[in-house]
C-alpha cells in the first residue's frame, strides 16, 4: 500500500492517519491529498495550519493543532527542514501529507528532543500564506 492511502479524506475536519506499512523512507515523502486553489506557499513565507503529527513506528499522535481547537501561524524559516521543504508549493485550500526521516525533523536519536531519531508523519491543511 503506498503512503497515499494512508488516511481517511475529510476536508475541514480533523485526519485520521492510519499505521503504515513497512519501512520508514530515508527521503522527505510529500503527497498532495487535497490540491488547493488559493496563493501558494513560498520558502520565506509564514503559514497559517492546521496539522496533525504521527510518529511513523508506532503510529502514535504526538501533537495535533485540531486537539487545542484552533490553527497556529509561524514563518517556514523556524520549523524542522521537512516542513520548509515540504510546504513551499502548497497552496491554500490544500491537504498535504509529509513523511519526515529523522534528519529532516528532530535529528538523529540522542539528540535532545523526545522525537529525536524518528520518523514522523504529518497531515498539514493549509488555511493561509502571508
Amino acid at each position: 500500500m503506498g503512503l497515499d492511502g494512508l488516511m481517511s479524506e475529510n476536508k475541514l475536519s480533523k485526519p485520521e492517519i492510519d499505521a503504515p506499512v513497512g519501512p520508514a523512507p530515508t527521503e522527505l515523502s510529500v503527497v498532495d491529498i487535497v490540491v488547493g486553489d488559493g496563493p501558494e506557499a513560498t520558502p520565506g513565507a509564514s503559514v497559517d495550519v492546521h496539522y496533525v503529527g504521527v510518529e511513523y513506528d508506532s503510529g502514535e499522535e504526538f501533537d495535533s493543532s485540531w486537539n487545542r481547537g484552533e490553527s497556529i501561524a509561524f514563518p517556514l524559516q523556524g520549523l524542522i527542514a521537512g516542513w520548509q521543504e515540504g510546504i513551499p508549493g502548497m497552496k491554500v485550500g490544500g491537504r498535504r501529507m509529509l513523511v519526515c526521516p529523522p534528519h529532516l525533523a528532530y535529528g538523529p536519536e540522542g539528540g535532545g528532543h523526545f522525537l529525536s531519531g524518528k520518523t514522523l508523519i504529518f497531515v498539514i491543511d493549509l488555511l493561509g500564506v502571508n
